[in-house]
């Protein structure tokens, strides 16, 4: 199973890396390409051998040649690619972001071992790792916390995903026009329209897509530390944006045309602009992620059940 995913990991970094080659000769060895993807040899013509039988590579007197780029059908899917550990991170993400998690809760490790179909060490290795950004407290006891999110803390974030996102997006209209990404982006722009068609019944389906349009452009980065710190910021601004459901819908209509914004900037190419309407995307989800901490979690709640109550 553990070799099966890294040949799936393998076949898609292959593609990504074809994706942004002219069709015609492609002249790297096995050594090469294992290098490249950082597996062996062994996964490589095991890989090699899926081009050949997609069509996207044929072999001829000994040279491999790209008959056609990738289409996003031929990647194999991202919950099949993923790592131990990258499969405790997205469980434990969607265990914050889908339940009442406070600021000082006890957080079992067993429990959520059992929960997410994983070892325990796993679990453990994932909470150590990311203690160091300042969201987990280890006790004495080996009982982990889960903190809270302060003003400052925020403030420090922000700075870091402009940042991150602005250097990702350079990178993004970079990529060439047949590059997988390109229809990525016009899907995920076909999914904001529906969203917002629909938006007094869906509103609430707006987290994932905000978390897919931005993943999307920060994988782009092609660094790995760009990639990891979003994992944070994803968590800190959608665990908070839950706290507040008094305004969800107007909301997120700003955030889906200001992304419908941005991604229309990405595709003008066209970097001041995108810069502006990126730099004013993230100040609003700055605004209101501060909104957020000064009212808290308890104040959320009792501000919604006074809307339940007609009590204003």
């Amino acid at each position: 199973m553990k070799a099966n995913t890294v040949y799936k990991r393998a076949y898609n970094q292959c593609l990504s890396l074809l994706a942004a080659r002219p069709l015609g000769d492609w002249p790297a060895s096995e050594a090469e390409v294992a290098e490249a993807l950082d597996v062996s040899r062994t996964t490589v013509r095991a890989v090699l051998a899926t081009l050949a039988d997609a069509g996207i590579v044929q072999a001829s007197r000994g040279r491999r040649h790209l008959v056609r780029h990738p289409a996003q059908a031929d990647y194999f899917p991202d919950m099949q690619t993923e790592t131990v550990a990258h499969q405790v991170e997205r469980k434990f993400m969607q265990w914050v972001l889908q339940g009442d998690r406070q600021p000082g809760q006890v957080i079992n490790t067993a429990e959520l071992a059992r929960s997410f179909g994983v070892s325990t060490t796993a679990v453990r290795e994932f909470l150590t790792h990311f203690s160091r950004f300042g969201l987990l407290e280890r006790r004495e006891n080996s009982s982990w916390i889960f903190a809270g999110v302060t003003p400052d803390f925020a403030a420090e974030i922000y700075e870091i995903r402009e940042m991150f996102e602005l250097t990702s997006a350079h990178r993004f209209v970079a990529l060439p026009p047949h590059a997988p990404a390109w229809g990525q982006l016009d899907g995920i722009e076909a999914e904001h329209h529906a969203l917002l068609s629909d938006i007094d019944r869906r509103y609430g389906d707006f987290s994932p897509l905000d978390e897919r349009l931005h993943r999307l452009i920060l994988e782009s980065s092609r660094n790995r530390f760009i990639r990891e710190f979003y994992d944070v910021i994803s968590l800190i601004f959608h665990y908070h944006y839950q706290w507040n459901k008094s305004d969800e819908k107007e909301r997120n209509i700003v955030a889906i045309n200001e992304h419908l914004a941005y991604i229309a900037a990405l595709r003008s190419r066209d970097l001041e602009r995108i810069d502006t309407t990126c730099r004013a995307h993230l100040r609003t989800a700055r605004a209101t992620l501060l909104r957020s901490i000064a009212a808290g979690p308890m104040s959320a709640v009792a501000s919604a059940g006074r809307d339940q109550s007609g009590v204003a």
